[in-house]
């Protein structure tokens, strides 16, 4: 079952990861699926893939952040 858990936390990264220039709700979904991921690497032992998935899910929060409060040019 963790197996199946991870596979779609991956597979929503991608997706997110693919789409993100389309919206900042991309970069928000990207950063959530980093953290599924992240508790996904703890849960089968991977420490270091756990802190980097969270070192991006921050970015990924931030980048949405900047991405929502940017003026929108034509």
């Amino acid at each position: 079952m963790t197996e199946v858990f991870g596979m779609l936390a991956v597979s929503a990264m991608a997706f997110c990861y693919a789409l993100e220039e389309r919206g900042a709700v991309y970069s928000w979904g990207f950063g959530a699926a980093c953290l599924a991921s992240s508790g996904y690497a703890v849960v089968i032992g991977s420490w270091p893939f756990a802190v980097i998935e969270v070192l991006w899910a921050g970015l990924a929060f931030r980048k949405g952040l900047l991405r929502t409060r940017a003026p929108v040019t034509p």
